[in-house]
């Protein structure tokens, strides 16, 4: 509204008019006492108690001998924006940072392993570990069988190794089949 009257040079009739809005709207002054000797003691209270909420500095004013609900006192605690940060949840305690990824520049720099499930039409599983060049998109190796144990992937990385030359870094999900002794390098 000022904007409007400011920069097109109209009274407050004409631009209440204009923008659809009562002149009692634009002209209303707020009579509610501001409550500032309380907000201003519950921020020195949130200064000085730094891991209190808005409970315990409730019972802080009870003890002082303010005369303040929780509601209110919780109203104006979020106002102030004193709110504590919010806890992380339980199932990302355990969540580790991660390096960013890395690209590779040329191959058989990176790989990536990886477990396929099928069923053929008999009902027998087949499982399929795949080994993929992460440069060029080259599949390395399918290996098929029924049950793919360590001893397995073991085998073919080794045979790998032996037809190229060993990889930087070797990228796999946390499945059994990767993370027991076996594998480790």
């Amino acid at each position: 509204m000022t904007y409007i009257m400011d920069h097109y040079g109209l009274d407050t009739k004409r631009a209440c008019r204009l923008v659809r809005r009562a002149r009692s709207k634009h002209d209303y002054r707020s009579v509610k006492d501001p409550q500032t000797a309380l907000r201003q003691r519950m921020r020195e209270i949130a200064q000085t108690r730094v891991r209190y909420g808005y409970r315990r500095v409730h019972v802080l004013f009870k003890r002082e001998g303010w005369r303040v609900s929780r509601d209110r006192l919780y109203r104006l605690y979020a106002e102030e924006q004193l709110q504590l940060r919010s806890k992380l949840p339980r199932r990302r305690k355990m969540v580790v940072s991660r390096r960013k990824r890395c690209v590779p520049a040329r191959p058989n720099e990176v790989w990536s392993l990886d477990f396929v499930a099928d069923q053929l039409a008999n009902g027998t599983r087949l499982r399929d570990l795949t080994v993929v060049d992460v440069f060029n998109r080259e599949a390395l190796a399918i290996e098929v069988g029924q049950r793919l144990r360590a001893e397995d992937v073991a085998s073919v990385l080794n045979r790998l190794v032996a037809q190229r030359r060993v990889p930087r870094f070797l990228f796999a999900d946390s499945g059994s089949e990767f993370s027991g002794r076996l594998l480790d390098m």
